[in-house]
Parts: structure tokens; sequence; C-alpha cells
């Protein structure tokens, strides 16, 4: 995965910074050399002491080091720092992250690093700028990385609780199924003949249908509540549950974890979990069944 940072610079062939002095496109003329910008953007954003909306201009020369002197505190992980397609900004780019892990944080020795420590604009401007910038990137290096990871963590979670849920899922559709068959032949003439027969077929394929729709909801509860605790994550419901490998999983019926401990539902209630929506399917089968019998008797009366 990568993340970008609004920057504009120069970077070697193994996609990380320059570990020798950086040239200008006139320096080396006659080769097939990119390119390169000798000026770095970089806006400043988040928490810094900069005003935010600031724009600092590194150099090519600045920027390699600041990339030398951040260089042993820069997270293991992170494989790659790359351009953006657009030619503006960089990539981060990270090893894949399990989700249990240690989330990504700033070393201690970063902040008594003596090459990083705070000087004075004062004291010393061009230093000052150089350090405060080198800050700003630092700190959307371990930005990118903890989002990642916090990624990686609700995969990780997701994964941890499917469990048998596609089964279960797989079982609720097919007695579902069953239960539409069952009750569609009510309507057709040959039912006439066997009315006790198909009638406890239907009683049957509900309690059937019913027993897969708890089933389910045991599973579904344990995703929502995944989903709760990650609720400011940046992938959604369905893309986590894809990345933990169940795309299927966009068409299971999952409400709010919320709603699997609620022991009422109003009339109106639309996100209720799946053995409410059984328990009013199999309500309205009764009720309907039980207005044909009651009409049938008038009529044969």
């Amino acid at each position: 995965m990568s993340r970008s940072i609004p920057l504009k610079t120069p970077l070697d062939e193994s996609g990380l910074w320059h570990k020798t002095p950086f040239t200008t496109p006139h320096s080396t003329a006659g080769t097939a050399e990119r390119q390169l910008p000798v000026h770095t953007l970089l806006p400043v954003q988040g928490e810094s002491a900069m005003p935010l909306g600031h724009t600092v201009t590194v150099t090519s020369g600045e920027m390699h080091e600041i990339f030398e002197r951040l260089a042993p505190h820069l997270p293991p992980c992170l494989r790659k720092v790359k351009p953006r397609p657009s030619g503006y900004g960089l990539c981060f780019e990270f090893a894949p992250f399990t989700g249990r892990e240690d989330e990504p944080t700033k070393p201690r020795a970063l902040y008594d690093d003596p090459k990083l420590t705070y000087v004075p604009e004062s004291d010393d401007p061009a230093e000052h700028q150089l350090r405060q910038t080198a800050g700003l990137i630092i700190d959307e290096v371990y930005d990118t990385a903890r989002e990642e990871w916090k990624d990686a963590v609700y995969v990780a979670d997701l994964k941890q609780v499917v469990k048998d849920a596609p089964d279960r899922w797989k079982t609720y559709e097919r007695e579902m199924k069953a239960l539409e068959s069952a009750y569609t032949y009510l309507r057709t003439p040959e039912a006439s003949h066997e009315w006790p027969s198909a009638l406890s077929r239907l009683v049957d394929a509900q309690d059937r249908t019913m027993a897969a729709a708890i089933a389910f909801d045991e599973r579904a509860l344990d995703i929502a509540a995944a989903h709760r605790t990650h609720l400011y994550a940046d992938l959604g419901h369905d893309a986590a549950l894809g990345k933990a490998g169940y795309p299927e999983a966009r068409d299971w019926h999952i409400v709010s974890a919320e709603d699997y401990g609620s022991g009422y539902f109003s009339a109106w209630s639309t996100s209720v979990p799946l053995q409410e929506r059984v328990r009013r399917l199999v309500a309205e089968q009764d009720a309907h069944v039980s207005k044909v019998g009651r009409l049938s008797s008038m009529a044969t009366s």
C-alpha cells in the first residue's frame, strides 16, 4: 500500500533518497538521465511549529541531507519512497502489515538526536528551516504507516471472527429458498388436495429458516462488533471483509452491533438482525394462511 505526501523531489533508481550528492540535468550532458527538479515544495499540514498553509521550498541537496539525518529513525517497514505518477509528491511504500505488530511510533531517540533537535530561527535560519522540514516529513511517514497498520489490524480482527460465517450464510440462503418454494406452492391448485401436508412442510421450512438465521446472526454479531471497534478506519466494511478474504460478504445481512442486543423492534425499524427479518416474514405468512382458512370456511358454510 502507499500514500502520498505533497512533495516534489528527485529519487534514485532504488526508490529511496539519493545516497550520493544530487546532480542537475546539466551536469551529465549526453546521458539519458531523467530530468529531475532542483526544488521541493512542501505545504505545511497537521501539527507543526509553522503556520498552516505555509509552503516550504526545499532544494534537492537539502532533501538529501534531511533523509540522511532521518535514516536512523525511519520505520523498519518502510520499503520505498517514490514519486507519484503525476510527478508531484511522494508515495511511501511499506512492507505488508499483519495487524499483529506493535503500532508504528516514532522512536524516542528521534527527539534526542542532536542533528534534529530544535534550533531557534534567530540562531541559524537555514538550520532551523531544515530541521522543521525534517519534522514534517517524518511525521507524515509515521502517520502514513499508522493508517496502513490500523487497516491491517481491522482486517486481522475480521479474519479472527468470521470463522464459518460463509457456510452459515449459504445454509440460510438454502433454507430461505426452500421456504419461499413451500409458501409459493400453497397458491397452486395441487396444494388444495394435500392442504395439511403442504402446511406442515411450510412450518418445517419456517423453523429451519429461523434456525439458520439465528446461527448466522451469531457470527454477524461478532463481525459487527469488529466494525464498531474500527468505526473510523479508512476501509469500509465491504472493503475490509474483502481484504480479509471474504469478498462475498457484501451480500451478507449484517447490521450494527447494537441492533443485535435489542429485544424490541418497531414495525418501522429497517436495521434488524436476520432473525427478526425471518420472524416478520413468518408472521406475514401465518397471517395470510389464517385468513385463507377463515375465508375458505366462510365460503363452504
